[in-house]
């Protein structure tokens, strides 16, 4: 029978270095640090768009950056590739969000998902229908879905600056409409943002699904091989003339919720490859092929205990909010200011269209469609949440940032429009923050009932 290990002692300065890694993991999955890290990034891009050395922000953006083997090459400015290619992962990671939430969250009862989903559909129609009502003219209709959208990562780690005096139900109400909003961005993207189809391109991105469902089918369980398959369903779209960053949406709905099927289960094949490693070991000299073998058993347990919707996302979260999202506000953020008006003066309305289309559109589209939802029994309200909570979900909701961003990118060719959808967005994200932590202050914080004394 083996014996327990004697523990041994770890050097100080180890010890240190792995209590300060523990503490940095911890806070990079605080939601409200993702939300401040995004707003600096935006901060950063909007002083430097309007500082002496405004040249070097546009210059830096058009720089080209070419990928190449032997005499082929691709050259694209360094936005397409944020834009283009890095934000297909963080749609990658919505599209395994919207999964999970379909698998077993609040998306997979449609008696639960019904209410986040009536708030969603007038949380989008109402912010639509504001926009065109201010910004009327004909070169600024493109732009209608530029406040539809909320920003899920910024909206959430607001929330989260109020504290657990939130009800709980308050954060799956708000993620839950967040990621509706998602899936109609999506589909607004797909339907009204892609124009001149070329369908050849629909078979090439056809040609990397049936692989990608292949793959799946055969048990392969590392992520790595997925590349090569999404990356042709990625220039599959871009060929077809679709936003590319659509493959991502894609590739995250086809990500497996269950683990690979396999005769025993993980937890199983760990404590068998555990108890062989002990058993194997009394020798004190391990015999390298069997500790090989058992290790192999270990790694294919410890991948597997995850679903890989699960697995991968949580290998994504951080990479995409501290890296690709921050990457997006510094290179889109950064409005001109100091630009002249159009002629026309059509500027000045697409950023009052875009800023109460957040502002106001998103609380009043949310609590008029939920209020009639309950009024004629289509849904109620989740324990814990009154119509105070639905308030603080509809002004949070107007936190549009990287995805309306995104849609303003789309939806405008002409610089001077551009910018003022951008400057919009920038506003009305903004205020619709400060108007949810004040409304969340008082409501929930500042009422929250003291302990008694003892």
């Amino acid at each position: 029978m083996n014996q327990p290990r004697p523990c041994r002692e770890i050097p100080r300065a180890q010890r240190i270095a792995q209590k300060t890694f523990s503490a940095i993991e911890r806070f990079l999955h605080i939601e409200a640090v993702s939300g401040i890290a995004l707003l600096v990034a935006a901060l950063v891009a909007l002083i430097w768009a309007n500082s002496p050395a405004a040249d070097t922000y546009d210059a830096l953006w058009h720089t080209p950056l070419s990928f190449g083997i032997g005499q082929w090459s691709w050259s694209r400015p360094l936005h397409f590739w944020i834009n283009d290619v890095l934000m297909t992962v963080f749609f990658l990671v919505v599209g395994m969000e919207i999964r999970r939430e379909m698998h077993d969250g609040a998306l997979s009862d449609l008696r639960q998902a019904a209410l986040p989903m009536v708030a969603a559909l007038g949380g989008v129609a109402a912010p639509a229908l504001i926009y065109l009502a201010v910004a009327g003219t004909p070169e600024l209709h493109h732009g209608w879905a530029i406040p539809t959208a909320t920003d899920i990562a910024f909206a959430v780690g607001v929330l989260a600056l109020l504290g657990r005096s939130i009800p709980s139900n308050v954060r799956i109400l708000l993620l839950a409409l967040a990621i509706i909003d998602d899936i109609v961005a999506v589909l607004i993207i797909a339907i009204f943002y892609t124009e001149g189809l070329n369908y050849a391109g629909f078979l090439v991105a056809g040609i990397g699904i049936v692989l990608t469902v292949f793959l799946q089918r055969i048990g392969v369980g590392s992520a790595l091989p997925y590349v090569v398959p999404g990356a042709i369903v990625w220039i599959g779209l871009l060929t077809s003339g679709a936003h590319p960053t659509l493959a991502g949406v894609v590739l995250g709905l086809m990500t497996p919720v269950v683990s690979i099927p396999s005769r025993e289960s993980p937890l199983d094949v760990l404590a068998r490859a555990v108890r062989e490693l002990f058993d194997g070991d009394d020798a004190g000299k391990p015999e390298p092929s069997r500790v090989g073998a058992r290790l192999r058993d270990i790694r294919f347990a410890q991948r597997e205990l995850l679903p890989p919707v699960v697995r991968v996302q949580g290998t994504l979260h951080p990479w995409v909010a501290y890296g690709v999202m921050p990457l997006f506000a510094l290179a889109n953020a950064g409005v001109h200011l100091r630009g002249g008006t159009a002629a026309d003066g059509t500027t000045s309305l697409a950023i009052l269209g875009v800023t109460l289309g957040l502002v106001l559109g998103k609380p009043l589209g949310v609590m008029l469609a939920s209020t009639a939802a309950v009024r004629l029994g289509w849904c109620r309200l989740p324990p814990g949440v009154g119509w105070d909570g639905m308030l603080l979900v509809g002004l949070l909701a107007g936190i549009g940032f990287t995805m309306a961003i995104f849609i303003a990118m789309l939806a405008f060719a002409d610089p001077a429009h551009l910018d003022a959808a951008k400057a919009g967005v920038l506003l009305g994200s903004t205020v619709a923050a400060l108007l949810g932590v004040v409304w969340g202050l008082l409501r929930f914080v500042a009422r929250k009932p003291r302990s008694a004394p003892c």
